[in-house]
């Protein structure tokens, strides 16, 4: 069946396009995503040190979750990730994850940033931005 798949793929794609996809034992995936997300009340605070380790902390969590980072930048008031993620992880668990932990890790490492009057215990803006990037549209309707 996988031998079958890897056929189509290269016929659609080209010999070499395997190289776009991942692979697990019987499925061949590419679930890759824009994330978007923001401190609380979009403070410019991701900055300096808080920056860095915003960046090391994306890095150690989403290889814990076995993710692959395409492309990460910490801007001063938002976060932007590009990742690859297994099928069986779902985005708004990634997401949780990697919000909740780097929080938790930024406050202890950081105690001024829990001092803040509108912080409360939360780091991180509620909500976030997703969007799947994928094969063009050309791909898609090819027959």
């Amino acid at each position: 069946m996988l031998d079958t798949v890897l056929v189509c793929y290269q016929q659609i794609e080209g010999v070499n396009s395997m190289s776009r996809y991942d692979s697990s034992s019987h499925v061949f995936y590419r679930c890759q995503y824009h994330i978007v997300w923001t401190p609380k009340y979009r403070f410019k605070i991701l900055k300096g040190n808080v920056a860095k380790e915003v960046y090391r902390c994306i890095h150690v969590f989403c290889s814990m979750k076995k993710c692959r980072i395409v492309e990460l930048n910490v801007q001063i008031d938002h976060v932007h990730l590009v990742v690859r993620t297994p099928p069986s992880l779902s985005v708004s668990e990634l997401v949780g994850f990697v919000k909740g932990r780097t929080a938790i890790k930024l406050f202890a490492k950081f105690p001024y940033l829990r001092k803040k009057k509108l912080w409360g215990s939360h780091f991180w803006q509620r909500g976030y931005f997703v969007d799947s990037v994928g094969a063009n549209e050309e791909i898609i309707s090819r027959p």
